[in-house]
């Protein structure tokens, strides 16, 4: 092409067709891509609000699990996930009426104490509510792509719903619902119905930093806070920063899979023909969205965001309406990267995650046992491609 002259507009659409298809995936821990310099600005300054380490100085506790958001989301970067494990509580009443014990410290139960709270009441942690019939340990999931999983229409998650097993499948999903409502999507109990929920209150629950959203703190074990061991106003930390924050983990995106080998091809068909794809969709679309990076996207997230029955051997709380042995679906973008499995980390690996599912999932497990050693190698090499 000489000097000065444009290209023609379907010379033009080509390039650019070129160009895309060039272009290479997100690093991990990078943003999505088609961010305004804005988002990218905002982003940027909520990965620092994300690593920002809390002391009782400035707010940490005095009842926390962790002192800044990466640490429990760390590993191999910021977003990633990480090896603590948290304890959760609730009760589990007649009638399948389930009591989260907010007003008892549950349903999460604080793992750290201040030392100004440990020289007050001489605790270590907190206590779990002598009222919990059970109680639960949650790992740390990584969070790529939650905001394309937040982008999701409510009205996706329903429509795969089949709380009665009308099709006869063995799998009967159905939402998990917040306390007013709503449809939930975050958490191993699907009960948040949104990422900003999700944001905002981890910094109460697991850090004990008031903010705008939530400008209160729980009891102790469902005793007040003792004057004097906590001492900064609320909120602890400003809606500037807590907005940043959300950005960070709304604008993170999901992980590239790896390329596939022939034989991780020939496990993506084995994941299909043993029906784990049943729970674990394997694309979700989002919908209307004012950011146009996560409008109307396609993400292969390899999850449904609804509850499963997995059997007795696995089940641990109730929450919302989600049963001891009912858990939301995991989502599988991500694997790879983690190192414990299952909703507490006691799988030491995928194969291990797979036997133990039961319920539901019972008849793919059956299945994936009763696989040539050939196909099951080929199935797990997939999956560690996600």
């Amino acid at each position: 092409m000489k000097p000065g002259r444009a290209l023609a507009p379907s010379a033009l659409a080509a390039a650019l067709v070129v160009l895309a298809a060039c272009a290479k995936p997100p690093e991990l821990g990078d943003p999505l891509s088609g961010l305004t310099r804005e988002e990218r600005a905002r982003f940027d300054q909520g990965r620092q609000v994300f690593g920002r380490v809390f002391t009782p100085e400035t707010g940490l506790g005095p009842l926390f699990n962790s002192n800044s958001c990466a640490e429990c989301h760390e590993d191999p970067v910021p977003g990633g996930p990480g090896d603590e494990v948290e304890v959760h509580a609730a009760a589990f009443l007649p009638g399948g009426v389930c009591d989260p014990l907010v007003q008892k410290g549950g349903p999460v139960i604080q793992q750290e104490v201040t030392p100004a709270l440990k020289a007050a009441l001489g605790i270590d942690r907190e206590p779990v509510p002598p009222e919990a019939t059970a109680a639960a340990r949650r790992s740390s999931p990584d969070i790529f792509g939650f905001g394309l999983l937040d982008a999701v229409p409510d009205a996706t998650i329903l429509a795969r719903a089949d709380p009665d097993d009308r099709d006869k499948d063995g799998i009967s999903g159905r939402p998990n619902r917040f306390f007013d409502g709503r449809v939930g999507r975050f958490g191993r109990k699907a009960i948040v119905p949104t990422l900003r929920e999700f944001n905002d209150g981890a910094f109460v629950i697991e850090q004990g930093v008031t903010n705008p959203a939530v400008p209160t703190e729980e009891t102790i074990g469902g005793s007040p806070i003792p004057d004097g061991v906590d001492p900064v106003p609320e909120p602890e930390i400003d809606q500037d920063a807590i907005d940043a924050n959300d950005a960070f983990v709304r604008f993170l995106a999901p992980p590239a899979p790896l390329p596939l080998s022939k034989s991780a091809k020939r496990g993506r068909k084995v994941f299909s023909t043993i029906r784990c794809d049943g729970c674990h969709v394997p694309k979700l679309r989002t919908g209307d969205h004012p950011v146009k990076a996560l409008r109307n996207k396609e993400v292969a997230a390899y999850t449904d965001l609804l509850l499963h029955d997995l059997g007795p051997d696995l089940a641990d709380i109730c929450l919302g309406l989600a049963t001891p042995s009912e858990f939301r679906t995991e989502p599988l973008m991500g694997l790879r990267l983690s190192e414990g499995f299952l909703h507490d980390g006691r799988a030491e690996s995928v194969e291990e995650a797979i036997r133990l599912h039961g319920g539901e999932a019972a008849a793919s497990r059956d299945r994936f046992n009763a696989l040539s050693e050939a196909d099951r190698n080929a199935l797990l090499e997939f999956l560690r491609s996600l």
